[in-house]
């Protein structure tokens, strides 16, 4: 019998849900049960600035060492340049048939990272569903979880793709409703026929962005410690208070952004003196060289941005909901949380494939 690849497609139910880092974990956790890997994006998304590859696609290769038929093709960027081509006819490509491409792989297992929704992808016949049909696959789906809307949305997967549907992640579970999803929401899921695989626990380390990050995408001038640029910051408060109350509110963060004007010395010196990863000031106001200097001390990196303070929060506080993987820290907690929560096991025997032997 010719040697046939399996195909697990990782997707998600709604965009920003952790798709990519719990498919990064459970790569780890393939590789040490010795399964010969390969990874494809059938549709690609961020780019990276060095050489036009998704970000995500480059992380993949570089951590899992992926070359040859085992780094598998991404077959269309999803932008509005390419959305118009399809709609006007320009692009009349079958992705089904390149699709077919992906069963050429000598990986026992294919990783296949899906779109952000269910229904992302329709248009280039690249949906979950489309793909799970065209390469026979398994789906494990990822969903950030919301008491509200979760189990809503995993029926209605559970509908679209029936026995596809190998299990679900819930992730970024908050302390106070673990004890309810685990003992109520996940028996119920289970009796649906959805298994639950993983319970993931919300981590403020991966929604977390680097100052790096920050100055990028502020375009910030970096006014001192660039060398620390590589902090993680958590947490994003403003200071447009007075001193005192702005002491209070500050010790209440942990590895914080502080955005506030550049005249406002007084609230520079207090963020400095709390669990503070950067200054961010506006106003185009130098700030006291006092400020500098301690913040040279405490290598805190202070940055100056051409903004008001409004964009200047909006833009750090959508940082935080499109996260990448990056840096080396955050992929080992990636790592620590599928080890710690996810029954691989149980995906494993789901797939027809043996544990390795202990």
């Amino acid at each position: 019998m010719p040697f046939r690849p399996r195909h697990l497609i990782v997707g998600s139910t709604e965009e920003y849900s952790g798709k990519s880092a719990v498919l990064l974990g459970l790569a780890h956790q393939f590789a040490a049960q010795g399964i010969k890997l390969g990874y494809g994006k059938p549709i690609g998304g961020i780019m990276t600035a060095v050489d036009g590859e998704d970000a995500d696609v480059r992380l993949m290769r570089e951590t899992l060492n992926l070359s040859g038929d085992r780094l598998l093709p991404t077959l269309v960027q999803l932008n509005s340049e390419a959305v118009l081509k399809r709609l006007q006819g320009e692009d009349t490509t079958d992705y089904t048939a390149a699709l077919a491409g992906y069963r050429n792989t000598s990986a026992e297992l294919a990783l296949v990272e899906g779109a952000a929704s269910l229904q992302e992808g329709s248009l280039f016949q690249l949906s979950l569903a489309q793909m799970g049909q065209s390469l026979d696959a398994s789906v494990l789906l990822v969903c950030s979880y919301e008491a509200t809307a979760t189990v809503d949305r995993l029926l209605a997967a559970r509908a679209l793709l029936g026995d596809r549907l190998v299990g679900v992640v819930l992730n970024r579970v908050l302390p106070q409703e673990f004890d309810a999803v685990h003992n109520v929401t996940r028996p119920f899921l289970e009796a649906q026929g959805i298994p639950v695989l993983g319970l993931l626990p919300r981590n403020a380390l991966l929604r977390s962005v680097s100052v790096g990050e920050l100055v990028r995408q502020l375009d910030a001038q970096v006014l001192c410690r660039r060398d620390r640029l590589e902090l993680m910051v958590e947490d994003l408060k403003i200071g447009a208070m007075n001193v005192n109350s702005a002491l209070k509110y500050f010790r209440k963060g942990n590895n914080m952004a502080v955005v506030t004007g550049g005249d406002r010395a007084d609230i520079q010196f207090a963020a400095l003196e709390t669990s503070t990863h950067c200054l961010i000031l506006t106003g185009q106001v130098p700030p006291d060289p006092t400020i500098i200097t301690r913040a040279e001390e405490l290598e805190v990196p202070i940055l100056s941005v051409d903004l008001d303070t409004l964009t200047t929060v909006e833009i750090v506080d959508r940082a935080f909901g499109q996260v990448r993987l990056q840096e080396p820290v955050k992929i080992q907690c990636a790592r620590h949380l599928i080890e710690e929560h996810f029954d691989l096991d149980r995906l494993l025997a789901r797939l027809g494939m043996e544990p390795a032997a202990v």
